[in-house]
């Protein structure tokens, strides 16, 4: 029985994960013939294809992509065992792919990062944006943050803090419309809408006072799958949303948007620190989580600071 052959695997996975043998050859400092021979000897082990290549065209085999996931856990796995042999002193190197939900990344993720940058110069980031959640494994991403409910899986989730929303209009747009008493009301105002909200045009609530449910179903005049993007029309008195505070917050607090129905609770999220299970952390890895954690948990992000109940 021959031993694995771990180099081919990981060259594997760096090629799967960017798509291209000249990309996976400058992520790893090797020539490219050294990544063609790699995934030859792979394709020879197995007798199968694992990449259609020509020219102009690049696609794993349904065997590539089955076998891609599991050679990026390989590869991570052998980035980890090298990252605990380290000494505890050693400074902290090398990239991190992190993903993040589009609206929260712009606002609050790549503002925060130039302080880590600055702090970890021989860490370089690789930030991914994506309203859907990407799966780590297959993305070979290090570290995740996420606004859902999540479903249980081997990921390892930290709680860093709750997402509240609201139902929010300009001050010119009350004035011209009014607000609405109860949920209900909301069917007969000028709604936009979140293409990516899980409940779709039925927004649901619940009373804060006697707990009573009420859900209505909304026909947006204007939708987008980006919550940030209905900000400027929110703002110019077109419409209500239902928004997180993340993205309102501020223009609550500034008087450019006003929180309606305050008796009324949106169910709430929670945005969440995910990371792949299983083997110790590289140690650029924990730094990137213990500075996120220090940024974004309770109390520490600035939207979970501003009292919106009073900006109503």
């Amino acid at each position: 029985m021959s031993l694995p052959d771990l180099e081919a695997w990981a060259i594997f996975a760096k090629v799967a994960e960017t798509g291209s043998f000249a990309g996976a050859a400058a992520d790893l400092g090797i020539t490219g013939p050294t990544v063609s021979k790699a995934i030859a000897r792979l394709e020879a082990r197995f007798e199968e294809k694992l990449i259609h290549r020509t020219s102009r065209r690049f696609a794993l085999t349904e065997t590539g992509r089955v076998l891609a996931v599991r050679a990026a856990q390989i590869l991570a796995e052998g980035e980890a065992v090298e990252a605990e042999a380290q000494a505890k002193s050693a400074r902290p190197r090398g990239r991190i792919r992190l993903a993040a939900p589009m609206s929260f990344g712009l606002r609050h993720v790549a503002p925060a990062l130039p302080d880590f940058l600055a702090e970890y110069p021989d860490i370089s980031v690789d930030l991914h944006l994506d309203d859907r959640l990407t799966d780590l494994v297959a993305g070979a991403i290090d570290v995740a943050l996420r606004i859902a409910d999540l479903p249980d899986s081997g990921l390892v989730a930290r709680r860093l803090c709750p997402v509240r929303r609201h139902v929010v209009a300009s001050p010119a747009y009350v004035a011209r419309y009014g607000k609405p008493a109860r949920p209900r009301d909301l069917s007969q105002h000028r709604c936009f809408g979140y293409s990516n909200l899980a409940s779709g045009n039925v927004w649901h609530f619940r009373h804060s006072g006697d707990g009573v449910e009420e859900a209505v179903s909304v026909t947006p005049r204007f939708s987008a799958n980006n919550a940030e993007a209905l900000t400027a029309a929110l703002e110019a008195g077109e419409g209500l949303a239902l928004q997180p505070d993340f993205i309102v917050w501020d223009a609550i607090a500034a008087g450019r948007l006003t929180a309606l129905l305050p008796d009324w609770d949106s169910p709430s999220l929670a945005l969440h620190l995910v990371t792949p299970a299983g083997g110790p952390r590289p140690l650029r890895t924990q730094v990137l989580v213990d500075f996120l954690v220090g940024r974004f948990a309770h109390g520490a992000a600035p939207w979970t600071q501003a009292r919106l109940a009073q900006a109503v």
